[in-house]
């Protein structure tokens, strides 16, 4: 199997993963290609979580489908 690195502007990342994902090939996404600075804003929002904010998975899937 032979693997491609491509280089993907940002307003169109979102289309090329859809088409992707469609024509039933295999990726990954690098660790490294999350900006640092994301993965501090998910570790703060993580410590800072109150167990009360939580909602189950069947309730979030109703927000999002009603949106």
């Amino acid at each position: 199997m032979t693997e491609i690195t491509l280089k993907i502007p940002d307003a169109k990342l979102t289309f090329f993963m859809e088409l992707v994902k469609n024509l039933g090939f295999d990726f990954t996404i690098p660790v490294d290609a999350i900006p640092e600075e994301h993965k501090t804003i998910v570790r703060d929002r993580i410590k800072t979580a109150k167990k009360e904010d939580y909602i189950s998975w069947e309730e979030a899937r109703k927000q999002l489908k009603v949106k």
